[in-house]
């Protein structure tokens, strides 16, 4: 029997901690041995709220570090960059002409950033947190 597979996105944008950890990273350790897992770093999605690309590079490096730290194994699961995989961005046109904009702005997620980020609320924002509910 085939395993079932399990793809997750973190964002680049802080340090893990406690909550990540216990929240997510935990599971995710024992769940490589389990499913087949797919994990990326959402640079792209960072973009939204954290626009200054500066620092995003080192972001990157150190979140890959910060997960193979609390015991996810690249030989398990798999690792990378949504930015490195130029299809992604073509999926998300085509399922950004699928979504409507009434439909979108409904998603617990965009109003959570909109409350956030009320001087930010822009058609990314819109779309990357409405596609993570789908």
């Amino acid at each position: 029997m085939e395993k079932e597979v399990v793809l997750s996105g973190i964002r680049p944008t802080g340090f893990l901690h406690l909550g990540n950890y216990f929240g997510a990273m935990r599971n995710y350790v024992r769940m490589q041995d389990e499913y087949n897992c797919y994990f990326f770093v959402a640079n792209w999605h960072s973009l939204t709220t954290h626009p200054d690309t500066r620092e995003l590079r080192n972001s990157v490096h150190r979140v890959i570090a910060e997960n193979v730290a609390c015991g996810l194994d690249p030989e398990k699961a798999v690792f990378y960059v949504q930015s490195d995989v130029p299809e992604i961005a073509e999926l998300y046109l085509y399922l950004n002409m699928l979504a409507y904009k009434g439909e979108l702005e409904k998603t617990p997620t965009f109003k959570d950033k909109v409350r956030q980020q009320p001087d930010n609320v822009n058609a990314g924002l819109l779309q990357i947190y409405s596609s993570t509910v789908r």
